[in-house]
């Protein structure tokens, strides 16, 4: 399983008026953590690009257990989730750096897209090369 984590500080701009990060933020916790991942393995979103593909999100999920709020240090956590099919699936987990809560978790599934714009459905060579390279294959 491969897997990195992030921090992500609070700024004061992310929190709504009720003093408390916005929720739409946390979607964007999970893409920060899945660019950090990527340029770790090797898998960032311009290697993607170079190999003539683009990767869009097809579904996202967020489960939200407690609020974050500006000064908070966020430890967002993105897993790689390996499979058969044509898409990069990717799970998080946000913390509260201080206390250590989840404070949310979620999913995002992401499809291949060819030079094109057309739907892969086959996992693409590069993919294939970089999950052999990570012991994945």
């Amino acid at each position: 399983m491969l897997t990195h984590e992030l921090e992500v500080p609070v700024r004061f701009s992310e929190v709504d008026s009720l003093h408390i990060v916005w929720h739409g933020h946390y979607v964007r916790y999970f893409e920060d953590a899945r660019e950090a991942f990527g340029a770790k393995y090797g898998i960032h979103y311009l290697d993607v690009n170079n190999a003539g593909y683009s990767t869009p999100i097809v579904k996202v999920e967020c489960d939200y257990k407690r609020s974050l709020r500006y000064g908070d240090t966020a430890l967002v956590q993105a897993t790689y989730i390996d499979c058969e099919a044509a898409k990069l699936i990717f799970r998080f987990v946000i913390r509260n750096k201080e206390t250590n809560e989840i404070v949310a978790t979620g999913e995002t599934i992401q499809v291949f897209l060819d030079s094109n714009k057309e739907l892969s459905l086959t996992i693409p060579a590069f993919i294939q090369a970089w999950k052999k390279q990570n012991g994945l294959a």
